[in-house]
């Protein structure tokens, strides 16, 4: 497609320039005490959920991928958070626009996007996480409900939400993969119990959480009895695009780069070292690969064509490389860069430590780099699965 702008594309860059700074007190102190503030006056602008029909509470716009870019880097440029991304937004919303219910859109769409209802998602247990197929949480029917018993783990905000999208074994006797249903379930339903699990964060991110005979309508089913497992890889694909937002990387890439303009060592800034200034390059290049790659994935989803395997890359190439510039960024703060708790030395409030600590975990979350490796080799390149271990 022809990538040169336009006359139109100048103006509507325009128009996003001019709503940034005539907003930029909104988001500079108010975005973060505020974010649904915020959120709707993305939404009313067109600047979040901009392709959500209106009927379900989104702005309604066609897709465009110019329109997108030039949204996406006036952002980038002004520092302006891009409204709430989580996993309500960001991986449940798409999966019901897909194969949701009219009701369930209906229901859910507009309060999720407007962030009035905070989701977690219960996929991993104990016992399957990697084989998630595996998994043992069940529902037996009594009349019209289905009463769950089990547990699952690594829950992110589990104690903040207001509902999970679970995975669920609906079908005791079909075959593990087609006995699953995907599951909205209300967090306050008697019966659920939500145990934070600390992390090397020093916060609770994950949780565990345990069902005892939980009573959830049948009528909460996505996508019909025992066709959980091909709902869950429609979110699936929306967690690893969330994951691997390469707007997100860029923004990170962006402060690095500001970090490292402004930290000095005798009197020399860190970006004017050779070496760590050719890191930084190194760096810098695989982002814009991730940009465009981007591109080409937006441009997939507008032809209705199958990405192949640059979709199946996002997940395994973002996490880590947003781990490596946190660590760019530690090692760039030399001895300040061991600092974590508040002091006078602290740079960005400890953001940079924080973030090399938790995209440490998002490497293994949301499916471990190795099994994003395997998925890579066998569904993207045609390479033979893996030989099981010979029976004993």
């Amino acid at each position: 497609m022809d990538l040169s702008e336009t006359a139109e594309m100048a103006a509507f860059r325009g128009e996003v320039r001019a709503f940034l700074a005539a907003h930029a007190g909104d988001y500079e102190a108010g975005a973060a005490r505020a974010p649904r503030a915020w959120q709707d006056l993305l939404i009313r602008n067109g600047y979040a959920a901009r392709t959500i029909p209106k009927a379900y509470g989104g702005y309604g716009a066609e897709p465009d991928i110019l329109k997108s870019r030039i949204i996406a880097e006036a952002f980038i440029a002004a520092g302006a958070p891009r409204g709430i991304a989580n996993q309500g937004v960001s991986m449940l919303v798409p999966t019901l626009l897909e194969v949701g219910s009219e009701e369930q859109k209906q229901r859910w769409i507009g309060p999720t996007i407007r962030g009035e209802v905070v989701w977690c998602q219960g996929y991993s247990e104990p016992g399957a996480g990697s084989d998630l197929a595996n998994l043992q949480t069940r529902a037996v029917e009594d009349g019209k409900d289905f009463v769950i018993s089990g547990s699952k783990i690594w829950t992110s905000t589990a104690a903040q939400a207001q509902m999970m999208f679970a995975l669920i074994r609906t079908e005791p006797q079909a075959a593990k993969h087609e006995g699953i249903s995907y599951v909205l379930i209300p967090m306050d339903t008697p019966g659920i119990e939500v145990r934070p699990l600390k992390t090397m964060t020093g916060g609770a991110e994950f949780n565990e959480v345990f069902f005892t005979d939980v009573r959830v309508p049948q009528d909460q089913v996505v996508g019909g009895r025992g066709r959980g497992w091909f709902v869950a890889n429609t979110t699936l694909k929306h967690e690893r695009g969330m994951l691997g937002d390469p707007n997100a990387t860029e923004a990170r890439l962006n402060a690095l780069i500001a970090l490292m303009k402004a930290e000095t060592v005798d009197g020399q800034r860190i970006i004017d070292n050779p070496i760590f200034r050719d890191r930084l390059m190194q760096l810098q290049g695989r982002v814009f690969a991730m940009k465009f790659n981007g591109l080409r994935l937006f441009t997939s989803r507008l032809s209705q064509e199958p990405a192949g395997i640059a979709g199946l890359i996002v997940k395994l190439q973002g996490c880590e490389l947003n781990h490596q510039l946190a660590a760019l960024a530690i090692d760039a703060l030399g001895e300040l860069g061991v600092l974590y708790t508040d002091g006078p030395h602290l740079r960005a409030k400890g953001r940079w430590q924080w973030n090399y600590m938790f995209d440490l975990g998002l490497i293994i979350g949301g499916g471990t780099a190795q099994i994003q490796k395997n998925i890579i080799a066998e569904r993207g390149l045609g390479l033979p699965r893996e030989p099981k271990p010979a029976a004993a």
